[in-house]
């Protein structure tokens, strides 16, 4: 009897997500799991060393393991032939200290529907569901008064046992593939 493979158009929230193994740089290879491993869950994060908007984020995922013992925080870098050399001088440059791993072709960005950096996944350990997906803020400064937080929430509510309210939001920032990335020339 032939099986039917289902396909999906994006990696639906309370299904497992889809296992990876990349190179971390500076590294050897990692899995999913081994992120998992001793955690209640995990946030990846796809971003990109020369992202304006991931630059914003630097500190706070700097600080998010120390805030956070429960879950494993890692950056994926998925940006359309962005080389390995690069990240690692953005990685220096900026006394990043999360592990990063490397997705040079974005083979798991296609596979997890990314289209830009920074857009974090939440991930139960238990059964690698899919929580959250989207932002981690409104990218608004948290005195801001419009400032919300959309990844902080969704954690806490994992932590308690409760359902995710809001497990997605849009994304904004810069596109992991374009056609201007791979055109032979510029247009003018």
């Amino acid at each position: 009897m032939a099986q039917t493979m289902i396909v999906r158009e994006k990696q639906e929230i309370g299904l497992p997500v889809t296992d990876f193994s990349l190179r971390q740089v500076g590294g050897g290879m990692r899995t999913l799991g081994d992120f998992l491993a001793g955690k209640k869950g995990a946030v990846a994060c796809f971003w990109s060393g020369i992202c304006s908007h991931c630059l914003r984020y630097d500190g706070y995922m700097n600080e998010f393991a120390a805030r956070h013992p429960d879950f494993a925080f890692f950056g994926i870098a998925s940006r359309h032939d962005e080389p390995a050399d690069q990240v690692a001088a953005a990685i220096k440059e900026r006394s990043l200290r999360f592990p990063i791993l490397h997705d040079p072709k974005g083979v798991v960005a296609r596979q997890w529907y990314v289209q830009q950096t920074p857009r974090v996944f939440l991930v139960g350990a238990s059964d690698r569901t899919l929580l959250y997906r989207g932002a981690i803020d409104n990218f608004k400064l948290t005195d801001d008064s419009d400032y919300q937080a959309y990844l902080e929430p969704a954690m806490a509510q994992f932590l308690a046992g409760e359902p995710v309210a809001k497990n997605e939001t849009a994304s904004f920032g810069c596109a992991i593939q374009s056609v201007y990335y791979i055109l032979p020339k510029p247009l003018f």
